[in-house]
């Protein structure tokens, strides 16, 4: 059944608008991946015209969250659990070195920017607000590319990045028995990375997404990573 679309702040027109309330909708996965995002039904449930409508499906597109198929519409994107596991892999080699690299402008006036990506998902998770959640955990990942100034690892993680928040939407449940252990987990990143330790901070990170990596040995077959 398709998922009775609503506005998420004051009703309006703009395509600005009408992208906000569908990207949450994808993030919060109420409309799951390869899910059909259909015009007349999101027209008819927000009350638009279809042209912002169809600026907004544009913008989705762009970002990587949606893709578009000819005479059939607009389909929320998938990514498998393999696609995921891969990436960790990779970035299980990639990311100690861009917080190495970070490190002196993390200890300095970026120490701020760090810690509060931190506490953003913190107070995220006790709203339970998922899309803040998602956009908090990845921002602090990126910290360390965006800082790098290495022009490599920043193309490989916008490579991920739309990737891994497709898959945070589907998996935000899983992150841990406890969701708040997933703060506690950033918190050790981020000291260790203030530090400058490159093997404790890859210590740290194996132990954010182990089953991630243990899908790559082919005997978990298609099981979801635990983490991005």
């Amino acid at each position: 059944m398709d998922h009775k679309f609503e506005w998420l702040e004051q009703r309006t027109t703009t395509p600005d608008g009408v992208y906000r309330t569908l990207r949450a909708a994808i993030l919060d996965g109420t409309v799951p991946p390869g899910g059909q995002l259909r015009e007349a039904h999101i027209a008819a449930d927000l009350g638009i015209s279809r042209s912002p409508l169809r600026e907004a499906l544009t913008k989705l597109e762009e970002e990587g969250l949606v893709v578009k198929i000819p005479y059939r519409g607009a389909f929320v994107m998938e990514v498998s659990a393999r696609e995921v596991a891969e990436i960790d892999s990779v970035r299980l080699r990639v990311e100690p070195y861009a917080a190495e690299l970070s490190a002196e402008a993390l200890r300095g006036p970026e120490r701020p920017r760090l810690l509060q990506t931190v506490e953003d998902l913190r107070r995220a998770i006790e709203k339970d607000d998922i899309p803040a959640s998602i956009d908090a955990h990845l921002r602090f990942h990126r910290l360390f590319y965006d800082l790098s100034e290495h022009g490599v690892l920043q193309s490989l993680w916008n490579g991920w990045e739309t990737k891994l928040r497709l898959h945070l939407s589907v998996d935000h449940r899983t992150y841990s028995d406890d969701p708040h252990q997933l703060v506690v987990e950033h918190e050790r990143l981020a000291a260790v990375a203030l530090e400058g330790d490159a093997d404790a901070f890859r210590q740290e990170l194996a132990a954010h997404f182990p089953t991630g990596l243990r899908g790559q040995t082919g005997d978990q077959g298609e099981r979801t990573p635990r983490h991005a």
